[in-house]
């Protein structure tokens, strides 16, 4: 989906694409195409080589600055004197991706199904009060702008209440079927930041105390947003959360993520810091990635960061939201008379198997640890044909790659 507005700021980092062809084998004749690089103060980002035909090379070489600049002119002058052949290249077209984190405002409200706008089949689509809540919840969520301050819902007694069930009710099972991980940190959270069964925990405690132990921090949404652009978000180490909660008539069933999902799925996984990175390597590895490639990586956050499991002392653990946050799938993959197919982690045939969304998985992924799932995730995500290298700095909240790349917005 693209984003609404259609006149972005310009990329940061400006960079220049040459191919260079080097006629001949002579040593040193990479060394010396280089060198005018180094004495007029131009950064080399990225180089690959490959062989065009005998003796012959060409070498794509991607730099800091403009072509125009006085530098990058002064390097091309230089290199053509020399009798080596140069062609400045156009900048590569790419889908749209954000650069730095204000720019998750233009695709946060590019939601696929959100606010009030229910199915009939939605447990609270006959409750006028309900409907009411929803859309006031969407309203906070669709104001919200990077810099400002997090939304506060008041959540009533009725919302409060359907937490606590649902708290509760998934108590007993996260004991028994949950990755040591998440007991740990959701321990912390109960002692560090108001988490607990009483009352709905306001997503600004839960983000901060996230943001202070790895970095990942809660973004406000009113609904599901495509697959690129909520990967998107967690290339900057950001998760895009709703605040809603499911309907009280039903409170062990939800059609859609709600605040339950998030915060008792997701929440407390981003606090281990493995975790967070295997989340973030398939965020940066969606940035500017055609459709193909975020359909896969779709599917390998689904079944990882969804519907991941560990194994620890024999047993399958959940790690997964979206078996954290589910009763009867919780019991289904991890309970000892489990009916499931499980298949060692590997990213590469998790980015080939469907999935359902509304029925049982029929198949479950299990890594030997976090640190693992994290390592073939990077492995699989580097395998891919990226058009760029990303980088993100949490200093400045920005992406920086490697190569001159054009955003495209249609």
């Amino acid at each position: 989906m693209a984003p609404a507005d259609t006149n972005p700021a310009p990329d940061p980092e400006p960079r220049t694409s040459l191919l260079i062809e080097l006629r001949g084998d002579r040593p040193g004749a990479l060394e010396a195409a280089l060198k005018p690089f180094a004495r007029h103060g131009v950064s080399l980002t990225h180089i690959e080589s490959r062989p065009r035909r005998a003796r012959t090379f060409d070498f794509y070489v991607d730099c800091d600055g403009e072509s125009g600049e006085p530098a990058m002119t002064a390097v091309i002058a230089e290199l053509r004197d020399a009798a080596v052949g140069v062609v400045v290249l156009d900048h590569k077209d790419v889908p749209w991706f954000p650069r730095h984190v204000a720019e998750l405002d233009r695709i946060a409200n590019n939601t696929l199904d959100a606010g009030d706008a229910l199915q009939a089949d939605h447990p609270g689509f006959a409750d006028p009060a309900y409907r009411d809540r929803r859309a006031l919840v969407d309203r906070l969520a669709r104001s919200y702008r990077f810099g400002g301050e997090f939304p506060v819902v008041d959540y009533n007694d009725a919302e409060n209440a359907t937490w606590r069930d649902v708290y509760a009710r998934l108590a007993t099972l996260r004991r028994r079927y949950a990755c040591s991980e998440y007991q740990r940190a959701l321990a912390d959270m109960e002692r560090h930041c108001a988490f607990g069964s009483d009352r709905i925990p306001q997503g600004r405690e839960v983000s901060d105390f996230l943001e202070s132990r790895t970095g990942f921090r809660l973004r406000p949404v009113a609904g599901l947003l495509s697959p690129r652009d909520f990967l998107n978000g967690l290339a900057f180490r950001v998760f895009f959360s709703t605040q809603y909660i499911r309907h009280g008539s039903r409170p062990l069933y939800t059609p859609e993520p709600d605040v339950c999902h998030e915060l008792l799925g997701h929440a407390p996984m981003f606090a281990d810091a493995a975790f967070a990175d295997l989340s973030q390597e398939i965020g940066l590895a969606s940035l500017g990635a055609g459709d193909d490639d975020i359909e896969r990586l779709a599917r390998c956050y689904w079944h990882s960061i969804e519907f991941g499991l560990v194994r620890e002392g024999g047993e399958y653990k959940a790690y997964g939201a979206g078996l954290l946050s589910s009763f009867g799938e919780l019991e289904h993959a991890c309970g000892a008379s489990s009916p499931a197919r499980f298949a060692g982690w590997d990213p590469e045939t998790a980015a080939q198997q469907t999935y359902p969304v509304t029925e049982y998985q029929p198949v479950y992924f299990a890594a030997e640890s976090l640190q693992d799932a994290k390592v073939r995730m990077r492995r699989y995500c580097e395998s891919l044909p990226r058009p760029f290298y990303a980088r993100y700095s949490s200093a400045t909240d920005s992406i920086w790659v490697d190569r001159a790349v054009r955003r495209n917005t249609t």
